[in-house]
């Protein structure tokens, strides 16, 4: 009985935040606001134009709302793109948010990248050592190779888990310190500020109940080891 009360708990904590989450995101994502005079792209484009990141493009994101350092490049789901609702417009202020930091060199934003670069190389690292160390198990018969799957796990999940916890402040930056402004400074009518917030903290937190799914996924597998 008590373990399937911590189970509930657990669940309630990994899944309660992605479901909150996708609320909110809906929520706020069915209706098309009257006083906004241009969709999620326009916006984009507007606040960029005016912080002279005439470089920076916006175009049509295949796999979900982000800002990409390396092509420089602010991509939103067409929903996004083309809806002029109020979800629609408070994630593309918080994409170019991700702009801004990357403008300004904030060190935040830079860490985060490096890290992404360090997690996508430990990722790599760690699939090799997981499709070597079933085959090393069978050839020496040693008890490292448990340790070697051990540490493959760690860096194909692991090192995505970290990133994701990292990330979590340069979101919050982004949201709460560049979009919200932005936004409050003419774009939004005072009641469509609570909204805002909640659009944005919704934004901050994707990547922490990301980050608790993969504790999960995480804790999962070193039992599975254990076994």
């Amino acid at each position: 009985m008590v373990y399937f009360l911590l189970l509930g708990i657990l669940l309630l904590l990994i899944l309660g935040p992605q479901l909150w989450v996708q609320h909110v995101m809906t929520k706020y994502n069915r209706h098309q606001e009257e006083n906004f005079p241009g969709n999620g792209a326009e916006l984009a484009r507007h606040l960029l134009d005016r912080y002279g990141l005439n470089q920076v493009q916006v175009e049509k994101a295949e796999s979900g709302d982000h800002y990409d350092p390396g092509d420089k490049t602010v991509r939103l789901s067409k929903d996004k793109l083309e809806g002029r609702t109020l979800t629609a417009i408070t994630i593309a202020a918080h994409e170019v948010g991700h702009a801004l930091q990357d403008a300004a060199g904030e060190s935040l934003f830079q860490w985060r990248s490096r890290l992404g670069s360090i997690a996508v190389g430990a990722q790599r690292l760690g699939s090799f050592l997981l499709f070597v160390s079933p085959i090393l198990s069978i050839v020496t018969r040693a008890p490292s190779a448990g340790l070697l799957s051990a540490t493959a796990a760690f860096l194909v999940m692991g090192s995505n888990v970290i990133l994701q916890l990292a990330t979590l402040p340069v979101e919050l930056d982004a949201s709460f310190k560049k979009a919200l402004p932005l936004l409050k400074s003419g774009y939004l009518e005072p009641e469509q500020y609570r909204g805002a917030e909640k659009i944005l903290r919704a934004a901050a937190f994707t990547y922490l109940s990301a980050s608790l799914a993969g504790l999960l996924n995480f804790w999962q597998w070193i039992r599975v080891l254990k076994r």
